[in-house]
């Protein structure tokens, strides 16, 4: 890169178009309704007590959740402190169904936030076919996992009941597409809406600000 000097007007020009510039990516960041992102006619009740609930509608066969899912470990990372997070995952195919069981029987042994990524490189980047539980099994087996108790836990009736839950979620906030964000059981949002996955965190944290701001004080 070869840098030249700017005539003083030059450079005078320069600076107004670059705040302009500035300006108007500022204002192009803010969401707009029914473009962005939508509000939800029937608001749902949310889980989460007092924090503000973001749910993340996904499923570890999708390959838009792999690519979201660094970008959104990243947001998680500095979530605020009145914010709670949880996903919900989807059955849109056959495949899905037992991906959704693999996602319940890592939350329930504490070990889902550290290796749901592995489960999306496992699908995504190696190729292995993890919606056949027994080759779940090996895999668990090889994160270290004991594979009788993982075995255990996917086929409990635990497992069902969520997985009953989580369609009953699905079919309240009307998913027909993954990955789908829903904040305080009010607003939806996707990757898609809002432009690339990388700037999905930043509308998510639009969204909780103005869920925020409709709470009631006290």
């Amino acid at each position: 890169m070869i840098i030249r000097a700017v005539p003083l007007i030059g450079r005078a020009l320069l600076v107004i178009v670059t705040a302009f510039a500035l300006a108007s990516g500022n204002a192009g960041a803010q969401l707009v309704e029914g473009k962005n992102y939508r509000r939800i006619a029937n608001p749902q009740p949310v889980e989460t007590g007092r924090k503000i609930e973001v749910i993340e509608f996904f499923s570890y066969g999708c390959p838009h959740c792999a690519e979201l899912e660094p970008h959104l470990d990243a947001w998680l990372a500095k979530a605020p402190a009145d914010v709670a997070f949880r996903r919900v995952p989807v059955m849109f195919q056959q495949r899905w169904v037992p991906l959704a069981k693999i996602y319940y029987t890592l939350d329930a042994l504490g070990t889902e936030s550290k290796l749901s990524p592995d489960v999306f490189k496992a699908i995504h980047g190696s190729g292995t076919s993890l919606w056949d539980a027994n080759k779940f099994y090996e895999w668990a087996a090889s994160k270290g996992l004991d594979r009788k108790k993982v075995e255990e836990v996917f086929t409990s009736f635990a497992i069902d009941g969520k997985m009953k839950r989580a369609m009953q979620l699905a079919q309240q906030y009307n998913i027909q597409g993954v990955p789908t964000v829903i904040v305080d059981g009010k607003f939806v949002t996707s990757s898609s809406e809002v432009g690339t996955h990388a700037q999905l965190p930043a509308a998510i944290d639009e969204l909780v600000n103005k869920a925020r701001a409709e709470r009631p004080k006290g």
